[in-house]
């Protein structure tokens, strides 16, 4: 296990190279995204039309932001539960995006389409996200406004930590770190 520190612009390249277990440090671009926007993004794509953000060497936490208090450019920013997107990642991944950050288990599909792709998943800490909030310094909402903090944004971050729980040659911590405390 190793840790790096990224630029998101970096992720497309370096994404295929992280395993899971692996420490990530991001600074750059993360789009917020759940799972009412996946379905807009998606039907989007099967219409033709634009896109909220280019997929292609993206990098979507999956969030829904509190309001900011004043003085805050952000509320409380948790990882929501990725199965949520599991019917819409494949589709996503298969159109460039490459990393993906919430919390829990994965489809076979999403694992399958990351493989395809190299693509990788990473965790953020649930309950964490006051903390996650300091990273963040700068929030723009991109997309679907109506969603309110399921609305599409784009987040300038620094220092934003996660571990790789599943990589594109299937190491996977969720079937692999379980495996390992059930050796009896």
């Amino acid at each position: 296990m190793a840790h790096y520190d990224l630029r998101t612009e970096q992720m497309k390249e370096m994404a295929p190279k992280l395993r899971a277990g692996d420490t990530v440090t991001l600074t750059g671009t993360l789009y917020t995204a759940r799972d009412a926007a996946h379905k807009r993004i998606v039907q989007a794509m099967e219409e033709g039309r634009e896109l909220p953000f280019v997929l292609d060497g993206a990098a979507v936490y999956y969030a829904g932001p509190t309001p900011e208090k004043p003085g805050q450019v952000i509320g409380s920013v948790g990882p929501t539960t990725s199965g949520r997107m599991d019917p819409y990642s494949p589709k996503l991944l298969d159109a460039g995006l490459t990393c993906m950050i919430g919390k829990g288990v994965r489809a076979p599909a999403v694992a399958e389409a990351m493989a395809r792709n190299g693509a990788v998943y990473m965790v953020a800490i649930g309950g964490a996200g006051a903390v996650k909030a300091q990273s963040v310094k700068a929030l723009e909402v991109i997309a679907y406004e109506d969603l309110g903090c399921e609305s599409v944004k784009r987040l300038t971050v620094e220092g934003f930590t996660a571990i790789v729980a599943m990589d594109s040659v299937g190491g996977n911590l969720y079937r692999d770190g379980a495996a390992q405390y059930r050796k009896n």
